[in-house]
């Protein structure tokens, strides 16, 4: 990965940090919080705008025109609207994702909370988070929050991922392992039919 086109954890943590402490200052905390989220559903679900943003090629001030839009469309606080400026600003556009999972991940971790990121191809209904919710619960604890993350590209199926651990039930990747695995059993096939192959 490209030390240009990368966010140190570190740095990631230092602006959550720093916004969470302003925004809980300032009791603005849960709506920060909205705005965050809503932005994030935003870029998942437009391609042109998560394009926009991860493009190298588009000057600073095109990011904060394009962030300063989003925001008043969305009518995100003056303190989210600020915030994405200055990451605009600093040239750090194309880490806004990034950012927001850092700034999810320590505000679960303040109000003592185990967060699951579940990524799924359709988005899910009450009911399946839920029923997610309740199966996690049983060996994670109580404080189980779901971040749901909509990825038309899995295909079927669901990933969960918790800190570091991945739990991939997806089709897309069970299709993946099927191509591995037709793949060897043709190599195989082929080197114990050797006058199979081409001459």
């Amino acid at each position: 990965m490209s030390s240009s086109r990368s966010v140190s954890s570190a740095v990631s943590e230092r602006y959550a940090s720093a916004l969470l402490d302003l925004a809980a200052e300032s009791k603005k905390l849960e709506k920060v919080e909205s705005d965050l989220l809503d932005l994030q559903n935003m870029i998942t679900s437009s391609d042109d705008l998560s394009s926009v943003l991860r493009s190298p090629a588009i000057k600073p001030e095109q990011h904060m025109r394009v962030l300063a839009e989003v925001s008043k469309k969305a009518k995100f606080q003056d303190m989210t609207a600020n915030f994405l400026n200055v990451l605009a600003k600093n040239r750090r556009a194309y880490a806004i994702e990034a950012m927001i999972t850092s700034i999810m991940e320590e505000l679960a971790q303040r109000r003592g909370q185990v967060k699951a990121r579940v990524e799924s191809a359709k988005p899910l209904s009450a009911a399946q988070q839920k029923d997610i919710t309740n199966n996690l619960k049983e060996s994670l604890g109580p404080n189980v929050v779901l971040d749901c993350v909509v990825k038309p590209e899995l295909i079927g199926g669901i990933i969960i991922t918790i800190g570091s651990k991945m739990i991939d039930d997806s089709v897309a990747r069970k299709l993946d392992r099927l191509k591995v695995r037709m793949a060897k059993a043709n190599e195989n096939f082929a080197n114990q039919n050797p006058q199979l192959k081409e001459v």
